[in-house]
């Protein structure tokens, strides 16, 4: 088997057959991209994967960014891959014909960046930072601010990034401390720093333009104190560009993702560091909220292609490295089988399967919502709306975790030597770990499901969720093996809305921390309801084709779809049983319990 780390078959499986995402062109905004269109850049995307990404992957993580006199050195590739990103259109690929971009469906743009991040997650982040940033200058920038740092933005010369942490206050963004002081000139004087800044500074580029949060001289304590400010490394002035009083204090060294760096900012030790106000006074936050929650889905998605890279270099290892005979034969005379011949290496590539493949039906299910969200008919864009604003938590969430576990099965696969540089599991285990981290944390993405989102629009989003896991469940009932396993999932179902009254209820009492103490196990088993709906509409489409006749590879594939959808229902969806069995108890363990308990 040749290396791998995605597949193009899955990918249009899940574009053409299960989401019919060609069916978009009936909107008036995608009207230019029929199938053809789709085919052609997802197989560029592939393209690009192949020969420029992937080679590169090992050695952008060996060749780590330096700071070399206050400025960070990294990889060749980040320039080489942000200049193609600009001239092939992909950073502003979403982007509307008269913002400069190509006007593709976000569901495509999905499965393209999907393969990029795939090939090299450190790479990819470099133009998918600039396109967050970019979108949100579009989104809430005056004429002048859009001119002057867009295009150069979205022509992979310039890097945006979203600044938001503090030394001080971390997660906690109400405690954010940078100050924003006016000027006479209508810029802000900006003073403080920031930590965690996602390449923050590189010499990748010709400029860094950050989005970063500020208070404003004055302005109220708390999250609705907040502004949001276009800061540049060097700012554009009298035709040319100079230095803003902004450096990088720091390089953080990381557990992996390193091809990337991770700066420490200081901004305004000369008094002379200049920002410029995006929208309007103290309204930072929700509209930096656009690039968290794109940010987000982008965060689960560079889950889930790190994933699927290790689960297809642990699939090579278990297919050629031959070890041990079948358990029924104890002949030491007959030769060693395949790894893969073992049934519990087949378990353990199926649960990897399952998070790969079941975590990208989800995310690409939720792009689709985006689309409908803005582009679609009036019922359309509020049910759709509705579904993404709900779902961004768990498509968040859900590979974050799994992919954990899910990548920890394929270096088990490998036993000694995937604990080993040798092979590429070291690698794929230490990038995955940020990814429960990074745009907020698990905890916090349950706070945001359990505490906000199961009730936003009065809970009409959860209700259109269930409609929409019911319809997978109708058609299900109509194939006659699949028929069980739609019972299972309404069972699963059942459980969540259980689990979810009794939340509510406790929180109507005002029990609030109670309610929400157990709030990561009220996501995880969200989470494996919504897989296992996407496995179920995954396993609907495969049972028709097969039914059809299909015969040779192709039939291989969708029988291999229904037994990684069994492998879920059976394995995996079992465990919101012991979930809800927790969640429908009413004792505050964690509330009450004393710090001094966990002492010595």
């Amino acid at each position: 088997m040749e290396d791998k780390f995605v597949s193009e078959r899955n990918l249009k499986f899940l574009l053409h057959e299960v989401l019919a995402a060609e069916d978009l062109s009936r909107l008036a905004h995608f009207q230019d991209h029929d199938r053809q269109d789709l085919d052609m850049m997802l197989n560029t995307a592939l393209r690009i994967s192949e020969e420029m990404l992937f080679p590169a992957f090992r050695e952008m993580d060996q060749q780590t960014p330096k700071l070399d006199q206050g400025q960070v050195r990294v990889h060749p590739l980040a320039r080489e891959f942000m200049r193609q990103s600009g001239e092939g259109g992909w950073i502003a690929a979403t982007f509307s014909y008269d913002e400069g971009g190509l006007q593709i469906p976000t569901v495509l743009d999905t499965a393209c960046q999907f393969v990029f991040m795939a090939a090299n997650l450190a790479a990819a982040a470099y133009p998918g930072l600039t396109k967050g940033a970019a979108h949100l200058l579009l989104s809430y920038g005056s004429e002048e601010l859009k001119q002057t740092y867009v295009p150069p933005m979205i022509a992979g010369e310039w890097q945006g990034t979203m600044a938001l942490t503090e030394p001080q206050a971390g997660s906690s963004l109400s405690d954010l401390t940078v100050s924003a002081q006016p000027s006479e000139e209508g810029h802000y004087l900006i003073s403080g720093q920031k930590i965690f800044i996602s390449a923050g500074d590189h010499d990748g580029v010709d400029n860094v333009v950050h989005l970063m949060l500020a208070r404003i001289k004055g302005a109220p304590a708390g999250v609705k104190g907040i502004s949001l400010f276009v800061v540049p490394k060097l700012r554009p002035e009298g035709g040319g560009l100079l230095p803003n009083d902004l450096h990088t204090a720091g390089l953080f060294h990381k557990l992996g993702y390193r091809g990337c760096p991770i700066v420490q900012l200081s901004m305004g030790e000369a008094g002379d560091c200049r920002g410029w106000l995006l929208g309007k006074p103290n309204q930072g936050l929700s509209y930096m909220f656009q690039m968290m929650n794109e940010a987000r889905i982008s965060v689960g998605l560079q889950a889930a292609a790190v994933a699927s890279g290790a689960y297809y270099a642990s699939l090579k290892y278990a297919l050629e490295r031959e070890q041990g005979r079948p358990v029924e034969s104890k002949d030491p005379n007959q030769p060693p089988v395949a790894i893969i011949r073992h049934p519990d290496v087949k378990r353990l590539l199926l649960f990897q399967r399952a998070v790969v493949e079941g975590s990208l039906a989800l995310l690409m299910q939720v792009s689709l919502y985006a689309d409908l969200a803005v582009h679609g008919g009036e019922q359309d864009k509020q049910r759709a709306a509705q579904l993404l604003d709900l779902l961004t938590p768990v498509a968040k969430s859900y590979p974050a975790e799994m992919g954990i576990a899910s990548t920890s099965a394929g270096l088990q696969i490998l036993g000694g030597y995937g604990y080993t540089e040798e092979f590429p599991l070291e690698q794929y285990f230490r990038d995955m770990r940020i990814h429960a981290i990074h745009e907020g944390t698990t905890g916090i993405q349950a706070l945001d499901l359990l505490g906000r989102k199961v009730r936003l629009h009065g809970g009409r989003a959860l209700e259109a969720f269930e409609q929409e896991v019911r319809s997978t469940m109708e058609a299900a009932e109509g194939v006659g093996e699949l028929a069980g396993y739609a019972v299972d999932l309404g069972q699963a179902l059942e459980l969540l809305r259980r689990a979810t009254t009794a939340k509510l209820s406790l929180m109507g009492q005002g029990r609030v921390a109670q309610a929400l103490a157990d709030a990561c196990l009220y996501l995880e088993m969200f989470g494996l309801a919504a897989v296992a709906w996407q496995w179920l509409k995954q396993g609907v489409t495969a049972a028709q084709a097969v039914a059809k006749g299909i015969t040779g590879g192709e039939a291989a594939f969708y029988q291999g779809k229904l037994a990684t959808m069994r492998y879920f229902f059976h394995y995996e969806l079992p465990k919101s049983q012991g979930l809800a069995r927790r969640l429908l108890e009413d004792d505050a363990l964690t509330v009450d319990l004393p710090p001094e308990y966990f002492a010595d």
